[in-house]
């Protein structure tokens, strides 16, 4: 058997299981962020999924060629369609002309699936930047391209930006029953962000006015007071299937295509109202539906911001493991002595006939890459767009700035460097899950170094990124092709160095920390005695409140018994 049909495999037994609580997706409009980029958020976080940058080079493509589609999950062939004339450059989920792409899926009625469709949700995303300028275009592509080959996965929330807009699109394939999809787009506010999280989100929509219209208006899609856009059978579809019955004006797009249980609010919805909790204080009073009691009210589709957002806040919000709520997940017995903030699948699990979870929060052990995207409309569109690409943990990874025009992919990140069953030393997702499976050991304390080191690498790249943008944009008034050489340039340089720090930093790590020992430390250096020989370590053992714990679980087991003199 070769090593593709065993992946192929592996994912095909699997991906059930993960997919359906996997990936966040955090949306920022330029009114909401600090310096007046949009910016998308995603983790890809399958436990199959191996951590690699993608890319498609702009093409010119001869008349009549036809393009073979795989699913992306699986590999699986699809069939063909017909290939454009010219395609964009594409890295990761952005394109040259700064247009990103990200996605969760919600599944919704399982019913709902064609088998016989062409285009899946990776494929329509990475096709679609390939094709696709801005947001309005990435949407008409998009939903054209289910109704002509049909749509062949379940339902998906798509995150879509451009350097002025951000949308929505949900979507959701009409079965067997009839090809194609059924779908609501709808551009977040200025000012305002947005997230979804394995939920549809969209529930009901305006339908009438100047501001929405139906796809058979897509005439009127760039007249640029159109803010919503819907199928123009997505309530028809519902109510022929029975999923609807009221008035049209009344229609819930996630109610008729995706009806709420307790884990689409606890496992999914909670992940985005923790991220809205962090800029919005009010957004407390959500508390409950996040918890899982679905009679209470749901979330707004999107939230103003108090505080504009920088890149690095973004990041931060893509780090969440609960912190501040009554389900943090370094709080509880689940964490262990060393507060661990992750908590091996299942995600469901049953003791003594009644069933328990495990916390699914934005951050969390099986993504295998995120990203944050800039996109910028105050410089050219070669040197705007930015991908901020980490590998594994969102909460350890570090964010390295790739420009979306670059022309190179960093060796580390490189589709087949390694894979999921197959260990590269020059891997870049190798070398943080090496990293980051360490600190699950101890990782009360390995953390700190290692968010020291990530806090470093990120501020100097924040610092950096205005210092490149100047010289490209100089460059590019007089030499473009030149540009986009020095931008791809350090877009691999620098992702490349990052690498390299993060194998000294585990390198750094094991030395202190062997043993669940800590090695003493003066002036960056560890301390030796003056044989030359390593100062007697720390030992730091538990704290009181787990000590506390044992002594309730174990009674009088560990007891030592006091000596007749008292000691």
């Amino acid at each position: 058997m070769t090593n593709k049909i065993f992946k192929t495999i592996f994912v095909l037994v699997f991906l059930l299981s993960v997919k359906s609580q996997a990936c966040t997706n955090i949306l920022v409009t330029k009114g909401a962020s600090k310096d007046g980029s949009t910016m998308v958020t995603y983790a890809a976080d399958a436990h199959v999924l191996y951590g690699e940058l993608y890319h498609w080079p702009a093409t010119d493509w001869a008349s009549g060629t036809m393009l073979d589609v795989y699913e992306w999950d699986t590999s699986k062939f699809l069939g063909k369609i017909e290939q454009i004339v010219h395609t964009y450059n594409v890295v990761g989920n952005m394109n040259e002309h700064q247009l990103a792409i990200g996605e969760t899926t919600y599944g919704g009625r399982s019913e709902l699936r064609d088998t016989t469709g062409v285009i899946d949700y990776g494929s329509l995303i990475y096709i679609t930047l390939q094709r696709a300028k801005d947001a309005r275009e990435a949407i008409k592509v998009m939903t054209d391209l289910v109704e002509k080959y049909g749509y062949y996965s379940s339902g998906e929330s798509f995150s879509i930006a451009d350097k002025n807009e951000v949308w929505i699109l949900e979507m959701i394939s009409k079965g067997m029953v009839e090809k194609g999809a059924v779908w609501v787009a709808r551009r977040i506010p200025d000012g305002y962000i947005s997230g979804h999280a394995n939920q549809a989100r969209i529930t009901t929509f305006p339908q009438n006015g100047k501001k929405s219209i139906s796809s058979k208006e897509f005439d009127k899609l760039y007249d640029q007071k159109v803010e919503n856009i819907y199928s123009h059978d997505v309530i028809s579809f519902a109510k022929k299937q029975g999923y609807f019955d009221g008035k049209d004006k009344d229609f819930d797009f996630s109610a008729a295509y995706a009806p709420l249980d307790f884990g689409a609010a606890r496992f999914c919805d909670a992940r985005i109202y923790s991220a809205f909790l962090k800029v919005d204080k009010t957004m407390q009073k959500y508390e409950a539906y996040a918890l899982g009691d679905i009679t209470k009210e749901r979330m707004p589709l999107w939230i103003k911001v108090k505080n504009k957002l920088s890149v690095q806040d973004v990041m931060e919000l893509m780090r969440d493991h609960y912190e501040g709520t009554p389900i943090d997940m370094t709080a509880d017995v689940g964490a262990g002595p060393s507060k661990l903030p992750y908590r091996w699948r299942t995600l469901t699990w049953k003791s003594e006939g009644k069933t328990y979870c495990n916390e699914r929060a934005i951050s969390t052990q099986q993504t295998g890459f995120s990203f944050v995207t800039q996109s910028r409309s105050w410089v050219p569109d070669a040197v705007g767009g930015i991908i901020w690409f980490g590998m594994d943990d969102t909460y350890s990874t570090v964010y390295t700035p790739i420009y979306s025009s670059t022309t190179q992919i960093p060796p580390s990140m490189k589709v087949g460097n390694g894979s999921m069953v197959e260990y590269s030393e020059t891997s870049a997702f190798w070398t943080f899950n090496r990293v980051t499976n360490f600190a699950y050991m101890r990782y009360d304390l390995i953390i700190e170094d290692i968010r020291k080191e990530q806090n470093k690498l990120e501020t100097k790249y924040a610092q950096l990124v205005p210092a490149i943008d100047k010289a490209a944009s100089e460059l590019y008034k007089t030499n473009p092709e030149l540009a986009v050489e020095f931008l791809s340039d350090f877009s691999v340089d620098n992702a490349e160095k990052m690498v390299s720090a993060w194998k000294e930093l585990d390198e750094y790590l094991l030395v202190k920390y062997i043993d669940g020992n800590v090695k003493k430390e003066a002036n960056g250096k560890f301390k030796l005695n003056k044989y030359g020989y390593p100062d007697s370590p720390n030992y730091p053992g538990y704290s009181e409140e787990w000590r506390k714990r044992v002594v309730e679980d174990t009674d009088a087991k560990l007891l030592v018994p006091e000596s007749k003199d008292g000691h």
